[in-house]
């Protein structure tokens, strides 16, 4: 029997989990631990809930960045107006985690604690440059970690759920014109892991991109950026040829594998450059769009 106990600070969290010495993990959704437990996965002595924190369930917008607390559930993310607003690509990942009833209370943080290579709320977070604020048991001050740096392997993160809590998530507002979008190519919308996921940001100087950021799953052992194809827009205007070549460049940095339950090998290289290109143009149209009207509502 698993005991169960509700936290009302870090701190009481913090030291609940040191108290166990590795034999207590953190949970809030619970969307993931929960199956893990009846499969006998993980057998944890004390289930320790942080959703009961004050703050941890806020989406708090400041002038250059967005922090989200690690029990803001996906449909939380989905309907925050801002959010929906000028970081639709956000709005939309959280829209496709699992179904409805699992975007309730699924969370953005446990998402990436759960570490897997299609996870559609990791792809997102590495578009947007996202980190993670990590405490850990031993006291030591919380420390902000590129998200980039958290999945290690399928399944495997650099945070320990026993010893180690994610707090907070922020990303970047940059302070130029700037648009993200997300595509997500599988057999249903939801309820299914997806064939290919593809996040990307779009940062304008004038009518050139400045830089952009391009993150792609399941075509490795992790959610990854493909660096090279980033390179490749920096200081160029956007264009069809420009971004089909970065499309290329994309497809020729993923490993992706045949899955019988998905798809081949063959066929997720095929659509790599349409996906990347779609997203791309969706994203610079919308980097377009903020700086005609600063108060945009993203489409």
């Amino acid at each position: 029997m698993t005991e169960y106990l509700i936290a009302t600070t870090l701190s009481e969290a913090l030291a609940l989990l040191a108290q166990h010495g590795g034999d207590a993990q953190v949970i809030a959704g619970g969307t993931d631990v929960l199956p893990d437990l009846r499969a006998g996965k993980k057998r944890p002595e004390t289930l320790v809930d942080i959703t009961r924190i004050p703050g941890l369930n806020q989406v708090v917008v400041n002038s250059d960045s967005v922090t989200v607390g690690a029990a803001t559930t996906f449909s939380a993310l989905h309907a925050h107006p801002f959010i929906q607003e000028r970081v639709p690509a956000l709005a939309e990942a959280a829209r496709s985690v699992g179904a409805l009833g699992i975007q309730a209370v699924a969370t953005w943080a446990g998402n990436l604690v759960q570490a897997m290579p299609a996870a559609d709320g990791a792809v997102v977070a590495l578009a947007l440059e996202a980190e993670a604020l990590v405490w850990n048991a031993g006291g030591a001050p919380g420390e902000w970690r590129a998200v980039d740096s958290l999945i290690l392997g399928p399944g495997h993160s650099a945070v320990d759920p026993t010893r180690q809590i994610i707090s907070h998530l922020r990303f970047p507002l940059p302070a130029a014109a700037w648009g993200a979008a997300w595509r997500r190519i599988g057999r249903r919308a939801s309820l299914v892991l997806p064939i290919l996921n593809c996040a990307v940001k779009v940062i304008l100087q004038g009518d050139l991109i400045q830089r952009a950021v391009i993150a792609l799953a399941p075509v490795a052992p992790r959610p990854c950026r493909a660096s090279r194809a980033e390179l490749l827009l920096a200081g160029r205007p956007p264009s069809d040829a420009l971004f089909a070549e970065v499309g290329r460049m994309a497809q020729q940095e993923s490993q992706p594998r045949s899955s019988i339950m998905r798809a081949s090998r063959e066929y997720r290289m095929a659509i790599i450059p349409a996906l990347v290109r779609d997203a791309l143009w969706t994203a610079t149209h919308r980097a377009l769009r903020s700086v005609k009207d600063p108060d945009f509502a993203a489409d």
